[in-house]
């Protein structure tokens, strides 16, 4: 920063000004990315005599369950206060609700609660102080969680799993709470397994995995699997791409980015796993959901050996599953196991923590900022954690939701019924429930929510290319990384300037970059000229003389 004595005779209010320019150079500097979050001002006392309307954005899969559950908690909180009324709009897809979100922000109409996940609300936080963060709401004597004027059974801050909670702080700040915690399962015919000669091991590996699929695309004369005796078999098939390369990346302790935004996805390790991948895919032994359609339909139907999917889709998976998507008369009877996703190194497993979170975005009336926290706070109450649990194979996201007496007697009557006790789904919550500690989850920033994507369209170009009957090699790959990065505009987030060792060609800087760049120049050119004056008018003789 320029000090007064480095420009001699410069009067008071030339300093002034210059400050006043250094200040709005900085101002410029700064505003690159996402903005800073500005603290939520809680009101002192809770309006109790005003009426505040609130909105809520949620997610359900056509799970008529978690929609009576989503409908119940609203009652049941509008009966603790009555002068909040909560209106639900329900979403079957997440990107949807990020597409929704962004298109309002423009309109200033965004909802007071939102499910989500933290990669979306990086990119809500390039708007002016739209989300709210959470640190002072959670600690406030009176609002916060278990606050003293809380009418509800809230947990205390320490009750939330703290892994969990982790996972919503970013950029300084904490700017959701989790809502439900899920990873990945595959989920196994074990009965196929056992037909072709192989014993699941004590841990899922790639390489095991990979072995029996391929032993499962022996055929008959006829041109029938022999494993299930049908004309379809698809082995090995994973709902997630995105998911599966990043957890392959992580179990191979290979680059995927940094917290700032460096984009490290392009490197020999991905391109090793796209070449397994595609050797694997021309075989017929492997393909994606969204080339295939859902894991679950192929392996109710003795299609599918291995079914990679959410531990929060496992009342769909399984003979006897209570969500069945197919045909009764397409059912095959088999055992269904339920494992961990496969791993590199089974001494140091890796599976990704993921599920929703709730935020709160901001708005004029601070009291309706108020009564949408508190309504998110109530989304943490055992009553609403357990009965949500309850529907899919998701885990409650406080301890005192998982150690109450309620949720542990449910996880010990798996397999009772095929209903609220379906034993595939309550397995697949204990999967989580015993490796929390083995999560991970990726660095959030502006536009890490299209780097995942990116992550994932690798391997369905990879197998879609091996379908086509296109040659995937060193040029293959070249392009391949070439197009993702322009697909998803992957040289304009965050650090991209040191995308070191990839070897995707960027483009040009973005244009708001070449537009800042040319203001600061400007504005330092203005500096220069202004020092020059001032300078060269302190030496010319003043007019009239003595």
């Amino acid at each position: 920063m320029l000090e007064s004595r480095q420009i001699p005779g410069i009067r008071k209010d030339r300093r002034r000004r210059l400050g006043i320019l250094l200040g709005s150079v900085l101002c410029l500097t700064g505003c690159h990315g996402s903005r800073e979050s500005e603290a939520f001002e809680i009101p002192e006392e809770f309006d109790i005599a005003g009426q505040y309307e609130i909105t809520f954005w949620a997610k359900n899969d056509t799970n008529k369950t978690q929609t009576d559950i989503y409908e119940r908690a609203i009652d049941d909180f509008e009966t603790l206060y009555p002068n909040i009324t909560v209106n639900l709009r329900l979403y079957t897809d997440y990107g949807k609700i990020y597409n929704d979100v962004i298109t309002n922000i423009a309109t200033d109409t965004t909802p007071n609660v939102c499910i989500t996940y933290p990669d979306h609300i990086a990119t809500y936080l390039t708007g002016e102080n739209l989300v709210v963060p959470l640190e002072g709401l959670f600690g406030d004597e009176k609002y916060g969680l278990g606050g003293s004027e809380v009418r509800f059974d809230s947990p205390q801050a320490g009750e939330i799993i703290p892994k969990f909670l982790e996972e919503c702080s970013f950029g300084g700040h904490t700017y959701a709470v989790p809502y439900m915690r899920s990873t990945e399962a595959c989920y196994i015919n074990k009965t196929y397994v056992e037909a072709l000669g192989y014993t699941l091991p004590e841990t899922l590996t790639w390489d095991f995995v990979w072995e029996v699929s391929e032993a499962a695309m022996a055929q008959d004369e006829e041109g029938n699997y022999t494993v299930n005796g049908q004309k379809v078999m698809i082995p090995f098939l994973y709902k997630s791409t995105d998911n599966m390369m990043i957890q392959m990346l992580r179990q191979k302790g290979a680059d995927y980015s940094t917290a700032s935004g460096e984009i490290l996805l392009f490197h020999d390790t991905t391109e090793e796993l796209l070449m397994s991948i595609a050797e694997h895919a021309g075989t017929g032994a492997f393909s994606t959901f969204k080339i295939s359609s859902y894991p679950a339909n192929f392996l109710n139907a003795g299609q599918c050996i291995f079914a990679v999917d959410s531990t929060a889709g496992a009342t769909w998976m399984g003979t006897h599953a209570p969500l069945i998507d197919i045909s009764e008369d397409k059912l095959v009877e088999f055992e269904t196991a339920v494992m961990p996703v496969p791993q590199f190194n089974p001494a140091e497993p890796a599976m990704i923590s993921q599920g929703p979170s709730v935020c709160i975005f901001n708005k004029e009336d601070s009291q309706e900022v108020l009564a949408s926290w508190l309504f998110a706070q109530y989304l943490l109450t055992n009553d609403v954690q357990i009965a949500y649990s309850q529907t899919e194979g998701y885990v409650p996201v406080t301890a005192k939701a998982q150690n109450s007496a309620e949720y542990q007697e449910y996880l010990s009557r798996g397999g009772e019924d095929n209903a609220l006790y379906y034993e595939v789904k309550i397995r697949a919550a204990k999967l989580l429930l015993e490796n929390v500690e083995h999560t991970f989850v990726t660095p959030v920033f502006n536009g890490s929510a299209s780097l995942r994507d990116a992550a994932g369209q690798l391997i369905e170009n990879t197998v879609k290319s091996v379908r086509r009957k296109q040659t995937v090699d060193e040029a293959y790959m070249e392009k391949l990384y070439r197009d993702i990065t322009s697909l998803y505009r992957l040289d304009q987030i965050g650090g991209q300037g040191a995308m070191a060792g990839n070897r995707a060609e960027l483009g040009p800087l973005p244009r708001t970059s070449v537009i800042l760049l040319s203001v600061l120049a400007g504005a330092w050119g203005v500096i220069l000229l202004y020092v020059i004056f001032v300078r060269v008018k302190r030496k010319r003789p003043e007019s009239g003389g003595r």
